[in-house]
Formats: structure tokens, sequence, C-alpha cells
């Protein structure tokens, strides 16, 4: 009999450890509460120009809030806010502050000025989404309707020249459905969306916009451990080139980047009650070559980008 006893409760033991290390990470949103998280990143690129050396530094600050007003089993409604994006930029001693903060004007011949009236606007409108329990962006419903507000009056930015151009392909570049969705996926793409062990691993791939450049990214997430309500995991992303990337094109000038490749790394927390997070650490390294056609010239710029980037969750 006390045999029998020692058994049952070796088996309820382990039943339990089992249960402690096996988690579903999906999202798990209270209706109409608002989960804030703020975003923080540096970055130095480093490119040679006919053999001279140019560095830029960028910091970006950005805060988001996510909240859940629907759902239905197979997707649920998301209103999304960037209520702050803030990017700083020295580049060669030259420094450039843009911020959603400041109102900006549309029609200033400064180029800080112009962007930070396209930030100011994108900051007052919410973005309604249509998003998976795995936390992957469906639909953004009214990315129409918001890239109509805000471009309302492009038409009369006063820069001119090369310039003019490229800040107008930047505007493009910044309020597009796939930056939109890129921007919101940051906070909430990460989850296999079932149940998942302790040493168990999942991908997530993306094709994502940044800086106008088309790229692929393939992250490996790997389950470290469960403590409380708290899931601890690691990434490791695979980042090149789109397969047939279309060129950017800034001031008159047409850009190709296909040998860009790279790869980031990240420790970061899940809030098993919600599958958001918590906090998030990462360090990207990407290098290549960008390939320049312009009045005629090509040139070749090797180029090699360091950075490194922390999400937290806000109370």
């Amino acid at each position: 009999m006390k045999k029998i006893l020692l058994s049952c409760v070796a088996v309820l033991f382990c039943i339990s450890v089992i249960a402690q290390n096996s988690v579903t990470l999906k999202m798990n949103l209270e209706k109409n509460k608002v989960y804030r998280f703020s975003s923080a990143s540096e970055q130095t690129i480093t490119q040679t120009v006919n053999g001279n050396q140019q560095t830029i530094d960028s910091k970006t600050n950005n805060t988001v809030s996510i909240k859940m007003i629907d759902a239905t089993a197979d997707f649920m409604i998301a209103e999304v806010r960037f209520d702050t994006i803030v990017n700083n930029t020295n580049s060669m001693g030259k420094t450039i502050n843009m911020s959603s903060v400041n109102e900006g004007n549309i029609k200033s011949t400064e180029t800080a000025d112009v962007i930070s009236c396209i930030m100011n606007r994108l900051s007052k409108n919410a973005l309604y989404v249509k998003m998976d329990f795995a936390g992957k962006v469906l639909e953004v419903v009214n990315s129409k309707m918001l890239s109509d507000v805000i471009m309302k009056d492009t038409s009369s930015i006063a820069l001119t020249g090369p310039m003019a151009s490229g800040v107008k392909t930047q505007i493009i570049n910044m309020i597009s459905d796939k930056t939109l969705k890129t921007m919101i996926e940051t906070f909430t793409r990460h989850l296999p969306g079932k149940m998942v062990s302790t040493g168990e691993s999942w991908n997530v791939t993306l094709n994502t916009n940044s800086g106008g450049m088309s790229l692929d990214i393939i992250t490996g997430y790997h389950l470290d451990g469960v403590h409380a309500s708290s899931a601890n995991i690691t990434a490791e992303s695979n980042i090149k080139a789109a397969e047939n990337a279309v060129p950017m094109e800034s001031g008159g000038a047409k850009i190709t980047y296909d040998d860009l490749k790279g790869m980031s790394k990240s420790n970061m927390v899940i809030d098993i009650r919600t599958g958001l997070v918590v906090g998030d650490n990462a360090k990207t390294h990407i290098a290549g070559t960008l390939g320049v056609n312009v009045a005629g010239m090509s040139l070749q710029i090797p180029m090699d980008i360091n950075g490194e980037s922390k999400i937290i969750a806000l109370q």
C-alpha cells in the first residue's frame, strides 16, 4: 500500500513538473485595457565612399500603446497608437532631430520640420489592426484612410531638388502598409500561438521594410524556462535582402542592396498571462555593399551596421 501511495505521489509530482515546464504562448489581452511599451535603439552605420569613411549615428525612442477592442475565435481587433516617435541622427557632424512631440511644418525648408510634421500626424491617429493570436498583423484596417490623412498636403512641401525627392520617398516609406505592420510586430510577433515546453523552439519569418529596404528576417525562438508568470526566451535572427528586392530611390539615385546580410541576437521575457513582451534586449550586425547609380555614374559603397535595441513594458 505504501509503495502504491509513493508511486501515486511520484506520478503527481512528475505531472506538476511537466505542467510548470509547459506553457501556452499566445495573445490573451484583456478587452479595452491599454498596454504601453517603450522602445529605444542606437545604431551606427559606417560606409566608405570613394575611399572616405563616413559614420552615421542614429538614436530612436518610441512609445506605443495597444488596446484589444474585439475578438473572434481566429483573430482580434486592436487599436494601436504610436504615442511618441523620436529620431536623432548625427551624420558627419550634422545633427538632425525629428520628433512627433513637435507639430513641425510641412512647408518648411528644413527636413527635420517636415518629417516631424508627419510623425506628429501619425502619433495623433489610431491604427486599427486585425491580428492573430501569435501576434502577426493580418491587416491594418484603416491603412488607406490613415495614409490619406497624413499625406493630405504633401504636395506643398517646399524642399527642392534631390532633397525634396528623398524626403517624399522617406515619408511614403514611413507610412506604408508594410512599414506600419513592421512597427507593430516589433512589439507583438514573437509567439508560437500554442503550448510549448521548456527547451522547445519555433520560427517566425518576416518580410520587413527598414529605411526603404525590403529585408527577410528568419528568427528562431527558444523557450529557456518558465518562472511564475514569465517565460524566458532567447532569439536569433538571420537577416538578408529579400529576393528580387526593389531598389531604393533617393535624391535621383537608384540604390541596390542585394548582398546585405546580418544577424541579431536577443534575450526576452514574455508575460504568460497576456503574451506581451515584458523586456527585450537585442544586438544586431548587418554588412554588405550598396550599389549606387546616379547621373550615369555607378558606385559601390561598403556598409557596416551595428545596433542595440531595448523594449520594456510600461506600467
